[in-house]
């Protein structure tokens, strides 16, 4: 193993925040960094000039440069690019605060053999120099690169060795190599040599925006003003197509005849068409929603004054207790039900996005892709809680997406820094060889292999190819290795561990015996580490935790698992795969391992921070212009999710969209679904309603995310959305205009959030985002890429068809080095990641608060229902896991109310019915003090012979009738509109109150010893472990864990079921029986115990096997403690116990 040092500080990775506040030119970063060779050479490299010579004759020096212009682009890059690049994805890299960077050169990642050529380890060959082991270079298909015609074998750094230092001379044939200049041997279409820019004129990022900004399209973009009205056709008020302008054909007026105008053939065949259309609710099911709200509003407001005017004199405490209650009940209800008011469905076409982004037009001849790069975020912290399969799952769902492999690109994030979640990657990474070109071949739904090999349909229907049965069968039987595999690793690291840990302990016992000849040898004690397939140290958390190598103390580290992919299609041959992968592409997506540094006294911000960190360094590597953020358990059901989202982003007015979210699927949900696991009620109604407003809640999940919109940056056309907002903060918008003019077209889109005229300073980004350069450099280029396409004048802030068919740029070690950098602890002090970049800290529920700022700056979200489920995931169907997690979700709630992200104080930017919804998300775990006073006023009512009313009279039943009937009503009709069933919405109303009487009131204690006594709040990781018993797909289910949740809803249930047994002994044996107020009771005893049902039923345990004793004692119980009640405190009138009752 062969190791390459970076060793630049922090001051010398980036920017001096001094120098940029005293706006002096930024000093040129420079990461120095050496790997020693083979050979036994050190060669030196630095961030802008990678191999530079430091000095001494024995370094070579060679310049990688990007032409500025697609006149002067290479067809191919050239080898040595090539070479560096297949470096990179062979090299672990570490690093962090105060510590040196450097990159492990790993000739084995995982112990089973990697033979596709873009995984990191991937088998190659020899090199033939003595003494080298080192693997010869190789091309996309892992076909080895021979520099010389006597096809001697060299690897690259003997080959260095060879050109700098052995005059030239190959080893083999010892005549001199005819092409040693590999870097400027790069030749363009038209095979001339290309003229190489002088060094230091452009950054990288730079260079790759004047690349695209340069590509010419017919129709140049809209805010320029370049467009031909003449030639271009507007669209109609209300209506796609045709307006009243059209050309004549050929420059002349028809054929002679007046009343004859030719249109033109090109609109004729191609109209402008556009990706998403708004599906609105018909309004035969719509207005009667809204009038039965109305109506509900007007008879709960007359209810609440009736019930305020007549009080019960009898009991003015329970009468008061209760009228508290549902005042608040009406105002909680209404919080939740104004948003609903303006529900929207919304439909997407495929068909149109291809059209546009890949068909042959005239500025993309070739008809490659054009749509933007998306980066995948996979997040997992515990491979004990989140087993690897799963997510290894997830992650192979994610590499056979159906979008353009070389678009597209995969990062990991592994807060736990376990090598058994390094090696189920690396092992995910190398069976991907095969099911990535199966799925694609085949058209394979879904893309999970766990999931497709278990579904219970027919998986041969509709498949035609011949060969389906044969590729399938043998899929399936790699698929059951690669299982047994990942469920080995624990075992396999372990014992690896412990022998090389053996080894270890008698090196250093040989070295004591030579060092102390006569003295007794003592018993040696080296710390017991963790050790990687190649022979070394996992520099992550070990399974014994030591000093810098623990859960909370481990450095950064960066793996490229698969290096990125070739920019044209590579297509498989019949025989160098199980299956026969003609004329199938069989590359795969860029793959990348990040465990972020973590040291003790820095606060990691848990999966916020993990995020932000996957932010920085996807900028970095990759820099896709959206983000799609996945839990390890939910993986990629609908390959073509990832299109639908981009039909949002890419339409007209998408530009000012932050994220697509999608709704939350799960799969092994018990079939009554006891505890609403699904949330249909949330996913299909609350949110579809939001959609019509500024768009749905960031959950967590399943989002599609604009990068800028992430980084803080209002939206583009702010000011024209939102006239007059802070007006009296800024000058006019002719002076907004004039400064317009003088700024860099990238920049327009631009501002943050506190500045709606000022445009983008650039001295002022190193203080929000930290001091890495290519963070900053490349935030212009991600904002351009995220543009949606300028093919029709109504289409503002576009980008030219085309700019984005140009190839990427070469991954490079010195690019790894700053991602390592980034994803240092120290790295966000004194910036503003967490606080108004990226997502946002101080929460338990980060995504609700991320969303919410996005918002409250203008920005709209769109809620994407696809035909077919975009996304599924796993869901905890124990009570207890259910609890907890609602739990969670409550307490980051009560902190939003408590901070400053509570939506009264949003900005005017942020609509009125939006506010609401997000005030109903701080306000809702309050509900659960009312709630559970509520839910023991039939218990004290039945003990004391009271009721809240002083008699149940004709006006309370009516206006109690009345709220039951359209509260039924508008449950039908929210059933209408979204789909969903009514058990769902019952199973939706049950456990509303189960978790208002566990969860929730924990919550809110919670957060008032947060806030009042700042006790820190720790939650549980939701596990997504199955159970125990193999035999029984819900063993889970009927799991009793007993937690302190559990006691208020037990507590409710045996005073209810206690008070009723009262009631109708105290009834039976009065004088003068209240059957009134027994009914009243009764009644809605019942009502509270219906509500708990399954709660009680999680309580037994499983069916069968709860004993026949238990409830024979229970109902003994009860009756005995109603009849000592009733002798306790007998009916008035009588003294005797039973009162005048008398047996016959």
């Amino acid at each position: 193993m062969a190791s390459k040092s970076f060793k630049g500080s922090r001051s010398s990775l980036s920017i001096s925040s001094d120098a940029a506040e005293s706006h002096k030119p930024p000093i040129p970063p420079t990461v120095t960094f050496g790997r020693r060779t083979s050979s036994g050479r050190y060669v030196s490299y630095s961030r802008d000039d990678l191999d530079s010579e430091l000095g001494t004759s024995d370094f070579m020096n060679y310049t990688v440069h990007i032409p500025p212009t697609p006149d002067n682009q290479p067809m191919d890059p050239s080898i040595s690019q090539k070479v560096e690049e297949q470096y990179v994805s062979n090299s672990l890299f570490t690093g962090g605060f105060n510590s040196v960077t450097r990159a492990h050169l790993m000739d084995k990642v995982i112990e089973s053999e990697a033979n596709h050529p873009q995984m990191a380890g991937a088998k190659g060959s020899s090199c033939a120099i003595p003494g080298c082991d080192a693997k010869v270079m190789s091309d996309e298909r892992g076909a080895d690169i021979l520099p010389c015609e006597c096809d001697f074998k060299i690897c690259r750094d003997c080959y260095i060795d060879a050109v700098k230092t052995g005059g030239g001379m190959c080893p083999g044939c010892k005549e001199p190599y005819k092409n040693t200049d590999l870097d400027e041997t790069a030749v363009d279409n038209n095979a001339r040599p290309l003229p190489l820019p002088p060094p230091g004129t452009m950054s990288k990022m730079e260079r790759r925006l004047s690349l695209m900004k340069s590509t010419k399209s017919v129709l140049m973009r809209s805010q320029t003003g370049d467009f031909d009205h003449n030639r271009w056709l507007f669209e109609t008020r209300g209506t796609y197509g045709y307006g009243n302008a059209i050309w004549p054909k050929d420059g002349n007026l028809g054929n002679g005849n007046d009343d004859e105008v030719v249109e033109p053939q090109e609109l004729i065949s191609k109209p402008w068409r556009p990706l998403t259309r708004k599906l609105k609710i018909p309004a035969a099911v719509l207005s009667p929603y809204r009038l039965l709200i109305f109506l509900r509003v007007v008879v709960l407001a007359l209810f609440l004054a009736w019930r305020v005017n007549h009080p019960n004199n009898d009991a003015v405490w329970l009468w008061g207790m209760s009228v508290v209650c549902e005042i608040w009940f009406a105002f909680s209800w209404l919080l939740d039900q104004l948003p609903k008011l303006c529900p929207v469905n919304r439909a997407t076409d495929l068909n149109v996005l291809k059209d546009k982004f890949e068909t042959p037009s005239p500025s993309n001849p070739t008809g490659k892709s054009d749509l933007p790069g998306i980066d995948v975020f996979v997040s997992t912290a515990d491979p004990e809680k989140e087993p690897p399969l799963v997510t290894a799952n997830t992650i192979l769902s994610i590499l056979a997406a159906d979008y353009p492999v070389e678009k597209l690109a995969c990062y990991v994030s592994d807060d736990g820094g376990a090598l058994l979640t390094f090696e189920a990657m690396a092992e995910a990474a190398s069976f991907a060889n095969i099911w990535v070109p199966f799925c694609r071949k085949h058209d394979i739904e879904p893309r999970n292999p766990e999931s497709y090999f278990n579904l219970k349909r027919d998986p041969y229907k509709n498949k035609v190819k011949p060969d389906f049965v044969k590729d399938r069968r043998r899929v399936k039987r790699e698929y059951d290795e690669f299982k047994v595999r990942i469920n080995s690793l624990p075992d396999s690291i372990r014992r690896r561990s412990d022998a090389y840990h053996a080894r270890e302990e008698i090196k250093a016992m040989k070295l004591q015996r030579q060092n102390r000849e006569d003295e007794p040898v003592e018993s040696v004690k080296i710390p017991k580490a963790t050790w990687m397939a190649d022979g070394t140290h996992w520099p992550g958390t070990w399974l014994n935790a030591a000093p810098e190598h623990s859960r909370g103390d481990h450095a950064g580290i960066i793996q490229v698992m698969l290096k990125p992919p070739s920019d044209e299609p590579l297509h498989g041959t019949a025989d160098d795969r199980l299956i026969d992968l003609t004329d199938v592409d069989i590359r795969l997506p860029l793959l990348v391992y990040v465990s972020r540094e973590k040291r003790p006294g820095y606060d990691h911000n848990k999966k916020a921070g993990a995020m932000n960190a996957l932010v920085r360094a996807s900028a970095i590597m990759s820099n896709g212009p959206f983000i799609l953020n996945l839990d390890c358990d939910h993986y990629i059901y609908n390959s073509q999710a990832m299109r639908e989202g981009m039909c949002f982003m890419m339409d007209r007015g998408g530009d000012r969209i932050c994220y697509v979210q999608f709704p939350q699927r799960f799969e092994g949900i018990d079939p009554s679904d006891r505890y609403a696991n699904h949330n249909t009620v949330f996913f299909d109604v609350n949110m579809r309603a939001l959609d019509g407003l500024m768009g749905p809640v960031y959950v967590g999940t399943g989002c599609l995310f604009r990068r800028v919109a992430l980084y803080g940056f209002d939206p583009p056309r702010s000011k024209e959305h939102h006239p007059g907002c802070c007006s009296c903060c800024f000058f006019g918008r002719n002076k907004k205009h004039s400064s317009m003019a003088h700024t860099p077209e990238e920049n327009h889109a631009l501002r943050m959030g506190d500045s709606d005229d000022e445009e983008m300073n650039l001295s002022l980004l190193p203080k929000r985002f930290g001091n890495s350069t290519f963070l900053i450099d490349s935030i212009p280029v991600a904002e351009f890429q995220g543009r949606p396409l300028a093919d029709h004048p109504a289409v503002k802030n576009g980008r030219p068809p085309g700019a984005l068919t140009i190839p990427r740029e070469l991954l490079d070690a010195s690019t790894v080095a700053e991602a390592i950098s980034v994803i240092s602890c120290w790295y966000e002090d004194k910036t503003e990641w967490g606080h108004r970049v990226g997502w946002i800290y101080g929460s338990v529920t980060e995504d609700v608060v991320t969303g919410y700022r996005m918002h409250n700056r203008g920005w709209k979200s769109v809620y994407c229902v696809t035909k077919r489920d975009a996304f599924r995931g796993t869901a905890p169907i124990n009570l207890t896991d259910r609890l907890h997690q609602v739990l969670r979700w409550a307490t980051g709630s009560v902190e939003i109310f408590f901070s400053r992200n509570n939506a009264f104080l949003a900005s005017p930017r942020m609509k009125l019915l939006q506010r609401i919804a997000y005030l109903n998300v701080g306000i809702y775990p309050f509900t659960s003090i009312f709630l559970i006073v509520y839910c023991f006023l039939p218990a004290l009512s039945l003990f004391s012979g009271q009721f809240i009313v002083q008699t149940l009279n004709v006006t309370f039943l009516t206006y109690l009738l009345i709220i039951t009937v359209t509260l039924c009503l508008l449950a039908v009709l929210e059933i209408k509109w979204s789909g969903i069933e009514l058990e769902e919405w019952w199973r939706n109303e049950q456990f509303w109150l189960i978790g208002g009487t566990s969860a929730h009131l924990a919550a809110v204690l919670q957060g008032l010893l947060k806030v009042i006594a700042g006790i820190e709040i720790s939650f549980t990781l939701t596990s997504k472990s199955a159970g125990d018993d193999v035999d029984d797909e819900f063993a889970d289910l009927y799991t009793v864990k007993w937690t302190s949740l559990m006691i208020p809803p037990i507590t409710i249930m045996m005073v209810n079921l206690i008070a009723i047994a009262v009631g109708f002994s105290r009834t039976i044996y009065s004088v003068i029986p209240q059957w009134s107020r027994l009914l009243g009771g009764v009644f809605f005893s019942f009502w509270v115990l219906a509500h708990l049902y399954p709660f009680a039923k999680g309580l037994m345990g499983r069916r069968g096997r709860t004993p026949t004793i238990v409830f024979v004692w229970s109902g003994l119980i009860a009756i005995t403690i109603s009849l000592l009640w009733v002798a306790i405190n007998p009916p008035s009138g009588t003294s005797q116990i039973g009162g005048s009752f008398q047996f016959p």
